[in-house]
């Protein structure tokens, strides 16, 4: 079982920037498929940015220019900046990992967008 933790969430006004952070199990950093999602009340969950293959990012066309994908693989984090925040990018953002043939998410942390 791959534990997966993130934090980093909390209430940002619109415009404003954040930085989640996504801590898993020694060794899951490197895997192939390691990225983040987004659920709303009310919506389906959707893709953020995932990276493959440890080195090709690809994010949601809606994020694309605002979000950034980092990782410290000696911390074993990965990390999602998030730029010029919108109310209705108000979630709960999931950290999800590919590893040992299985796939393990966070409990995720919620980011409220809001004046």
């Amino acid at each position: 079982q791959v534990e997966v933790v993130e934090s980093g969430g909390g209430l940002v006004q619109p415009g404003g920037s954040t930085k989640l952070s996504c801590t898993v199990s020694a060794g899951a950093i490197a895997s192939n498929n390691i990225g983040w999602y987004r659920q709303a009340i009310g919506n389906q969950s959707e893709l953020v940015a995932v990276t493959i293959n440890r080195r090709n990012t690809n994010y949601a066309d809606i994020v694309k220019g605002r979000f950034t994908i980092s990782r410290d693989n000696a911390k074993n984090t990965l990390y999602l900046k998030m730029d010029s925040l919108k109310p209705e990018e108000t979630a709960v953002y999931y950290c999800r990992v590919y590893w040992n043939w299985r796939i393990s998410w966070g409990q995720g942390t919620q980011v409220t967008v809001s004046s």
